[in-house]
């Protein structure tokens, strides 16, 4: 990879956007921050050394000047439903990759849903969703897939120590619900439900040292759409930990304090994938530190196999449609416990 590339970084300067700059420097790219609130930009560029762009979705010019001269950007700016189409076509326009790291169902397939025919017609690369919430989960579940392209179910359990959301995670949150109204999403045979009943409550066995955890169940997140995209599987369900359901629904719950040098949070995760079919199921595990944190290695990683060509598609794709799954999760083997290759159990 030749270093020094310039990588556009929308809304930089928020929570995630922040790990992402630094996580683009430390690779030997050139950040180039970018937003709309011109004093937060420059700061954080001059915190850096580098050259802040002032940009607003509502100014394509501004988002055009944002581009200039770019290898691509990644847009880390909530709410999503306001930030990803204007970004996109921007980056259309500079004929430049697009990542996000969005984790809003309804921003994710829209993404999807508007501009597959026409990023696939333009030879563009377009990675929706390369983050915590989205990507990690479709990379897990393809590698326990193995070289098969059809499954049962996927399922996606998380257990977070604890979910101290960000002001984006809560903005993103609320664009969602008004979104979607009193309803919650399930996907069950191949289609999208809009659920009024209240989501259930199980009991997951998660593997050592977390095990047998109280979630909620059909806890519907980003994985669920970016599963399904490329992988025949008609049933995709999430969980989450009720504590952190706790947390996140909570109006009190701080936002993360940084507890080392890295800026990264006391939060640990596990992420437990098991993918069911005639009868036979397979399992994926991934462990780790701070949700938001990790979020930075996942999206950058994927930025330098988008410009360095290894990649398995063009047009709109999810993680594990267009990077080698087992390869990608194993690249990020410094932030990530894993367990890819678990025996496949028949019951």
């Amino acid at each position: 990879m030749e270093s020094g590339q310039l990588v556009a970084v929308f809304g930089a300067y928020g929570h995630t956007g922040r790990f992402v700059v630094a996580e683009l420097a430390a690779r030997g790219f050139v950040p180039v921050p970018s937003g709309r609130n011109a004093r937060a930009v420059r700061e954080l560029a001059e915190e850096f050394g580098l050259e802040a762009r002032v940009a607003s979705v509502d100014d394509a010019d501004s988002l055009d000047a944002a581009l200039a001269g770019t290898a691509a950007v990644i847009n880390c700016a909530g709410p999503f439903a306001t930030t990803t189409g204007p970004v996109i076509e921007a980056a259309l326009r500079a004929r430049i990759p697009y990542l996000d790291v969005a984790a809003e169902l309804e921003a994710n397939l829209d993404t999807f849903a508007h501009y597959r025919e026409r990023a696939r017609e333009a030879g563009a690369v377009i990675v929706p969703a390369m983050a915590f919430f989205g990507g990690l989960g479709d990379l897990l579940a393809t590698a326990a897939m193995g070289d098969r392209t059809a499954a049962d179910e996927v399922h996606v359990a998380y257990a977070l120590s604890s979910w101290h959301p960000t002001a984006g995670t809560r903005l993103s949150g609320a664009v969602s619900r008004e979104r979607r109204g009193d309803v919650r999403l399930r996907y069950r045979g191949g289609q999208w439900e809009r659920r009024t009943d209240s989501a259930p409550t199980l009991e997951w066995t998660f593997p050592e040292p977390v095990g047998v955890r109280e979630v909620i169940g059909e806890f519907t997140m980003a994985d669920v759409v970016t599963v399904p995209q490329h992988l025949a599987v008609p049933d995709v369900t999430t969980y989450m930990t009720t504590e952190a359901v706790r947390d996140i629904a909570a109006p009190h719950t701080p936002a993360p304090t940084a507890t080392d040098r890295d800026g990264r949070s006391d939060q640990t995760f596990l992420v437990d994938v098991i993918v069911r079919s005639d009868g036979a199921e397979r399992r994926a595990t991934a462990g780790g530190r701070d949700i938001y944190a990790v979020t930075a290695p996942l999206v950058v990683e994927a930025l330098e196999r988008v410009l360095t060509g290894r990649t398995r598609t063009v047009g709109v794709a999810s993680a594990g449609e267009i990077f080698d799954a087992a390869d990608f999760l194993n690249a990020l083997a410094p932030h990530l416990t894993l367990d890819l290759h678990p025996h496949e159990h028949t019951g």
